[in-house]
């Protein structure tokens, strides 16, 4: 959710057809629309917010994607973020984009992270999809610790398609907007001529390369509890920073986000968002969602107060109940 750098482009190809938009490219706005040849673009527009969403955005943002699915003149959508920092962060802890566009382009400046955990939240935004069908178990490491990748690391996990320099990222953009009748395979052709060509960092270990073997054995466990065992157990310097990480995060989200990649591993991303829902609406009536804001960004003293205290305390049943059907409040879809 937090992806920042002056570029993580997402692209989407769209298929289906429908009417042409009014252009809107007023520099003011907080997210601009455009049509460019056969591309979208959705440029986000609060660079001072590091281009996180709100509602008015997405009222804004939804309907146009809608509108470009049904043409049969445009053929991609660009998302992008203005501001050369950030592309879409979620330090304002309302709404991100996530990264389930075709393509995902990061850069030598991307900075991805899911630190929920670390504010009594869950990895939300489809997190529960795209977390638990990352290789091995890097996606529930990623979830529970929320480490920081960066650069060309965030394409070695599986979440950039692609690695582009950033300074190349308009002419990338102007060559897709010139590309006649694109289809998957020209825009892939093209994404991976930019990607081969950039040699940016290219010499640079994997961070977490070392230690894959051991993400994929202490992460594996069934349980939070068994987890921590795990670490314990191992005793490496590395598996002793990740329970020292893990110890400061919440004893319920680090629960809840563990079921929810559990579960989300064999959902459909639209059965995961619903899922998800009822996960926030559970954190929206807890405790530690609100110490987690007050600690980390309100009064950013580090030091929140977590209630249950420890992962013990966190019952099966509260956990069952967070993830159970909400009737008539369920989020449709």
């Amino acid at each position: 959710k937090i992806v920042q750098g002056i570029c993580f482009l997402l692209l989407k190809v769209t298929k289906r057809q429908s009417r042409k938009m009014s252009k809107q490219t007023d520099s003011t706005a907080e997210v601009l629309l455009e049509k460019k040849g056969g591309a979208g673009i959705i440029t986000l527009n609060r660079p001072k917010a590091l281009n996180a969403l709100n509602l008015p955005m997405i009222q804004q943002i939804y309907p146009q994607i809608k509108t470009w699915e049904q043409d049969p003149e445009t053929f991609l959508i660009i998302i992008k973020g203005t501001g050369g920092k950030a592309f879409c962060a979620g330090g304002d802890i309302r709404v991100g984009v996530s990264v389930h566009g075709h393509f995902r382009v990061a850069t030598e400046k991307t900075v991805f992270a899911m630190p929920e955990t670390a504010i009594g939240l869950f990895p939300d935004v489809g997190g529960g999809y795209f977390l638990p069908r990352l290789s091995g178990k890097i996606g529930y490491f990623l979830a529970l610790t929320g480490c920081r990748l960066k650069g060309r690391d965030v394409l070695r996990v599986g979440i950039a398609t692609h690695f582009v320099e950033s300074e190349k990222l308009p002419a990338l953009e102007k060559d897709l907007i010139a590309l006649k009748s694109p289809s998957k395979e020209k825009i892939a052709d093209l994404l991976n001529s930019y990607h081969k060509k950039c040699t940016i960092d290219q010499e640079k270990e994997f961070a977490l390369g070392e230690h894959l073997e051991k993400i994929n054995s202490l992460f594996s466990a069934n349980s939070m509890e068994e987890i921590v065992k795990k670490l314990k157990q191992d005793g490496s310097p590395f598996a002793m920073k990740q329970l020292e990480t893990i110890n400061k995060m919440s004893p319920t989200s680090l629960k809840l986000t563990l079921r929810q990649l559990r579960e989300g591993a064999s959902m459909s991303l639209q059965e995961v968002l619903q899922m998800e829902y009822r996960l926030s609406q559970a954190c929206m009536k807890g405790h530690d969602f609100y110490e987690g804001v007050r600690a980390v960004l309100i009064d950013k003293d580090q030091s929140p107060k977590w209630k249950p205290a420890t992962i013990e305390e966190v019952s099966d049943e509260f956990v069952d109940n967070c993830f159970k059907p909400l009737g008539n409040d369920d989020l449709k879809l």
